[in-house]
């Protein structure tokens, strides 16, 4: 019997991608820059992930952190990263455009998604910043969509439940809403309940230290110095299969 839960991974590497497989998830989302927001990952490493997984994978489409309104020249970039991807047989891709205003950019949204096709499409947290998250349900709805990845324009899922639940109302199956950000094992159960959705959006990672034994002191290779560079954050299978197992325990109730 198939699940009717989904968890997707947001991967930040091709092993994290292959350790949340191994957990048993649905589907990954592979990304670069985590701590940016998640930026579109390597040629490499969207090549090297779709030979490796047998599940679905989906790549971020961001040409860089920050807002979420691009030049034309960021635009062509990220078709250009998009007809790569349906190159390389991803399975869906994960983009965001908003106009200065807050609204959602239909124009350069619906390109996207008819330049994806036959890949799904999930519109990410750039939701979160929309100015009218109704008005901003149906102009994603109308481009074209499969999804839409939210965390009820809080920082935290959790906190956002109230909305979700009206935007999965409001959606009436037309698309699926997909919570995520700060989902973990201790409150997945809690966010479906309250919110009616099946697919879940989660990172589940551990830090493993660094092989590095030589360390020199003083040096910062980027502008976070609060991040240790001598720790590799990776997800963890364990954790993985630990939700796998909640939703499917909810599945059985």
């Amino acid at each position: 019997m198939s699940s009717k839960y989904i968890l997707e991974i947001c991967a930040n590497s091709v092993e994290s991608a292959l350790m949340a497989q191994k957990g048993g998830a649905q589907r990954i989302e592979l990304c670069d820059n985590i701590y940016e927001g998640g930026t579109t990952p390597s040629y490499g490493a969207i090549s090297k992930a779709r030979e490796v997984l047998n599940i679905d994978l989906n790549v971020i489409i961001r040409p860089r952190g920050g807002d979420f309104c691009y030049s034309e020249l960021e635009f062509e970039i990220m078709k250009k990263d998009i007809e790569f991807a349906k190159e390389s047989g991803v399975d869906g891709i994960v983009i965001g455009v908003l106009n200065p205003d807050g609204t959602i950019d239909m124009n350069k949204t619906k390109h996207l998604v008819e330049l994806a096709k036959p890949m799904s499409v999930t519109f990410h947290r750039a939701f979160d910043v929309t100015k009218d998250p109704f008005k901003a349900l149906e102009d994603i709805i109308e481009c074209g969509c499969n999804r839409v990845l939210t965390s009820g324009q809080e920082n935290k899922t959790m906190d956002g439940v109230s909305l979700i639940r009206k935007l999965v109302e409001k959606a009436e199956n037309r698309i699926i809403i997909m919570p995520g950000s700060g989902i973990n094992e201790t409150n997945v159960q809690e966010i479906s309940q309250k919110t009616g959705t099946t697919e879940f959006h989660a990172s589940l990672r551990k830090n493993e230290k660094s092989k590095m034994e030589y360390r020199k002191k003083g040096i910062h290779m980027g502008g976070i110095q609060q991040i240790d560079e001598f720790e590799i954050s990776l997800t963890d299978p364990e954790r993985v299969k630990k939700m796998i197992q909640i939703l499917q325990n909810l599945q059985n109730t």
